[in-house]
């Protein structure tokens, strides 16, 4: 089992509603929610619950250096945004990148945009960029028959990855939640870490792209 796994993020506050006048509407709040895990079941947990706006209590801090509790901690809350946005769940969370990292956000531009990102230089412009370029199902995974395939529209065009051996759906599941990258095979992580599909967050790899649970088009148009 990944290192993240026995992690969670603190609780969430969560409401019924995307939009904030109807979130003022007794009864819309669901309060402060608990997050026991396992992670890998929280999202859907969450959108069972109601949930359709999320709030994470603290900055997802990708620059807190290389231990591992804080590399569990920031996939742990990653995982989170990463699987709610999956369900078109509006996250608000923040997110504090490396100073000498200025562009780090741009492997993370699938997800739900943070309300801010502190760190770098030109981390304002940078949010407006995320901001407007977001949109559902720029970054996803998806199973076919034998195969796995990734289609990516982070960088402007479509990157489609494809592989149908078995061992690349297997580090996948793997990395899904946060994997020490000395633990997955070197050729595949190799392999995703070109594609820039897995981010290294101090001793752990992590994987990227969702699978989409909720279709804005006919899946075969996306």
């Amino acid at each position: 089992m990944s290192t993240s796994r026995t992690m969670s993020p603190p609780a969430v506050l969560a409401w019924r509603d995307y939009d904030l006048s109807a979130c003022e509407i007794p009864g819309m709040f669901l309060g402060e929610l608990p997050l026991p895990g396992p992670l890998e079941g929280e999202s859907e947990r969450l959108w069972q619950l109601g949930a359709r706006r999320v709030r994470l209590p603290a900055p997802v801090d990708l620059a807190a250096g290389a231990g591992l509790r804080p590399a569990a901690e920031a996939v742990a809350a990653l995982s989170l945004v990463r699987d709610l946005t999956a369900r078109a769940v509006l996250v608000e969370w923040d997110l504090r990148l490396a100073p000498a990292e200025p562009d780090a956000w741009q492997v993370l531009s699938h997800l739900q945009p943070p309300r801010r990102i502190e760190g770098p230089a030109g981390a304002d412009e940078a949010l407006r960029a995320w901001r407007e370029g977001h949109y559902l199902c720029k970054c996803l995974w998806r199973k076919g028959p034998g195969f796995v395939q990734i289609r990516d529209r982070r960088w402007g065009e479509l990157r489609r990855f494809t592989a149908d051996e078995p061992h690349y759906e297997h580090t996948i599941e793997r990395l899904a939640y946060g994997a020490p990258a000395d633990a997955v095979p070197s050729d595949v992580l190799g392999d995703f870490r070109n594609e820039k599909l897995v981010l290294d967050v101090g001793p752990l790899a992590w994987w990227l792209p969702y699978r989409i649970s909720r279709w804005l088009q006919e899946p075969m148009t996306i």
